[in-house]
């Protein structure tokens, strides 16, 4: 049983801020921060999912790069954007 429930827990990471960026042409992180198709709740939750280390690139472990983006992206930008959606959001 354990087994099963870490493979949906791994599933659900694999696959949560690209569930939410489905359709959306979303390259950059301040895309996100920049876009009105999300609330504030989601955009952080997929800043936050981004900056993980789960989507860190191998051998590269200063980037990220999530299902749905075209390239790995620096973590610094990623924060960049968190710090940009809270000054905007007053977070």
């Amino acid at each position: 049983m354990h087994d099963i429930l870490q493979q949906v827990a791994t599933n659900a990471m694999a696959t949560g801020p690209a569930t939410l960026l489905q359709g959306m042409q979303l390259r950059r992180p301040i895309d996100v921060v920049k876009t009105a198709a999300l609330s504030a709740d989601d955009k952080r939750t997929i800043l936050a999912g981004w900056a993980s280390d789960f989507y860190a690139v191998d051998s590269k472990p200063t980037f990220r790069h999530i299902p749905g983006t075209p390239e790995p992206v620096p973590i610094d930008e990623i924060h960049s954007a968190l710090a940009e959606l809270d000054r905007r959001y007053g977070f």
